[in-house]
């Protein structure tokens, strides 16, 4: 069991409103609803489900990669963990996303950790392979002691929330359906990392041909209230 330090550590970082930009992206869902892909409750519920079992075996390896690497100190693996994840998405926004949200929690971690493997990944990002928001989670986690089935359980978490957030201002749905939803989807995580914990950054694969084709549309819209 963690101890009383590491849990509320992740209770802070794993925050759905941690200061690292989720707010502004619905991970896909404002396209879903334009083209009625997502229209109601139940609806809603399989889009999330979706999500987060696309994200569970892409990102969420990656996230594993780069705490497994945190805790051998390899920061050229945890380079190599960032570069699987980022040239995996193969939308633009998405990429932003990841990019972005990545950033800001090294800049984040930065000011509030100090000194950590992950401030030295955000220094030297600049000079190719930029730090994504999976991998950079996962070395935070790791440099602060908190363990990999709690931090792949974040993760997780905040792909969920990212999307249940955007739906109440996209359809009509309330904060208590929401936390319906987000109550039944977290039931699968446990699943999704007993079978995500022995692949590897070759096994990273995420088939959702319809949220890309969805992503790809968005990116041209003309009016949009979120950035993916």
């Amino acid at each position: 069991m963690p101890s009383m330090a590491e849990a509320l550590r992740l209770l802070q970082f794993g925050d759905s409103v941690f200061p690292v930009g989720a707010f502004a992206f619905s991970n896909g869902l404002e396209m879903a609803v334009q083209h009625e892909v997502v229209h109601d409750r139940s609806t809603l519920q399989e889009f999330v489900r979706t999500v987060t079992r696309a994200a569970a075996t892409s990102d969420g390896v990656g996230m594993l990669a780069g705490h497994r690497s945190a805790l051998a100190g390899d920061l050229d693996r945890i380079r190599r963990a960032d570069e699987a994840v980022h040239v995996r998405k193969i939308n633009e926004e998405m990429r932003t996303m990841t990019v972005r949200m990545g950033r800001k929690l090294a800049e984040a971690a930065n000011r509030i950790v100090g000194e950590s493997l992950l401030r030295k990944r955000a220094g030297e990002a600049g000079n190719g392979i930029p730090v994504t928001y999976p991998v950079a989670l996962g070395v935070l986690f790791a440099d602060l002691g908190v363990g990999e089935e709690e931090a792949f359980a974040a993760h997780q978490y905040g792909v969920a929330s990212m999307v249940l957030g955007a739906a109440v201002r996209l359809i009509r749905v309330d904060h208590l359906d929401a936390q319906s939803i987000l109550f039944a989807v977290n039931e699968k995580v446990a699943d999704d990392y007993q079978e995500c914990r022995s692949a590897t950054l070759d096994d990273m694969q995420a088939f959702t041909p319809h949220l890309d084709i969805l992503a790809g549309a968005h990116q041209h819209a003309h009016v949009r209230m979120f950035m993916s």
